[in-house]
């Protein structure tokens, strides 16, 4: 599980990753990253609308993107926020799907934000 603070709170924070951010896409979920610079853990997010299923789909959705992102944690610099959208495609998805697709943009993101 995904402790509080490593998680987005405030719809502004959202905003600003999504607008901001880099982003990847996939076939089942869109990661945006954006590197903050401040001396704190890395913070997520979640979206996932009512066009990826019903409560009870869009919960186990949330509830494995939260496992994917706390395995991730280690790896992502202190001081990113990261907004992962679900897409429809994640709601018959497995697990190990969806944390190679979250593991792909992480790592293509990272690599993108050193470089620049």
């Amino acid at each position: 599980m995904l402790a509080r603070p490593y998680r987005l709170t405030r719809g502004s924070d959202y905003r600003l990753v999504v607008r901001r951010g880099s982003r990847c896409g996939g076939a089942r979920v869109i990661t945006s990253v954006l590197a903050t610079g401040e001396n704190r853990a890395a913070r997520f997010g979640f979206i996932i609308s009512k066009q990826v299923g019903t409560a009870v789909v869009r919960n186990t959705v949330r509830r494995r993107l939260k496992a994917v992102c706390a395995e991730a944690l280690p790896r992502v610099p202190e001081g990113t926020d990261v907004v992962i959208r679900a897409l429809p495609a994640s709601s018959s998805a497995s697990f190990a799907d969806l944390r190679a697709d979250v593991d792909r943009c992480l790592s293509r993101l990272a690599s993108s934000t050193v470089s620049a």
